[in-house]
């Protein structure tokens, strides 16, 4: 997504990652991930569940589709970092119009399932 941070710019789109680890580790993760977009805190997970993103299972935190999605870090040069939070909880993608309607709601069967940013963009043009 930061690849095209200048195309989500253009149609307006503002980005916000939400995490549920706060304080040390929150600041640790911008700091890892040169984070550019606002970090916003959900300790109690409130968003986490009211969009759905519950506990993964075994196989989508170890699943074939993460170990794939490590290899393709480590040949670009990145090598996975442990992780210290719950490695269980789901991640997704919310995409929300000026309205406050839900226009894209991808909830991750696993570290490695996020929508193409492509995806995001298209239906974004769809809301002009």
């Amino acid at each position: 997504m930061r690849e095209r941070k200048n195309e989500l710019s253009t149609n307006n789109i503002k980005v916000v990652v939400v995490t549920f680890e706060a304080g040390f580790l929150a600041r640790r993760y911008m700091e890892e991930n040169s984070l550019e977009w606002p970090l916003l805190v959900d300790a109690n997970r409130e968003l986490y569940r009211a969009y759905g993103m519950l506990d993964a299972g075994f196989w989508d935190v170890w699943g074939p589709s993460t170990w794939w999605a490590y290899l393709k870090e480590i040949v670009r040069g990145h090598l996975p970092q442990k992780s210290s939070g719950d490695l269980r909880q789901r991640g997704g993608d919310v995409l929300i119009d000026p309205q406050g309607i839900v226009r894209l709601h991808h909830v991750g069967s696993g570290p490695a399932d996020r929508p193409q940013v492509d995806t995001i963009l298209q239906t974004a043009d769809l809301l002009i």
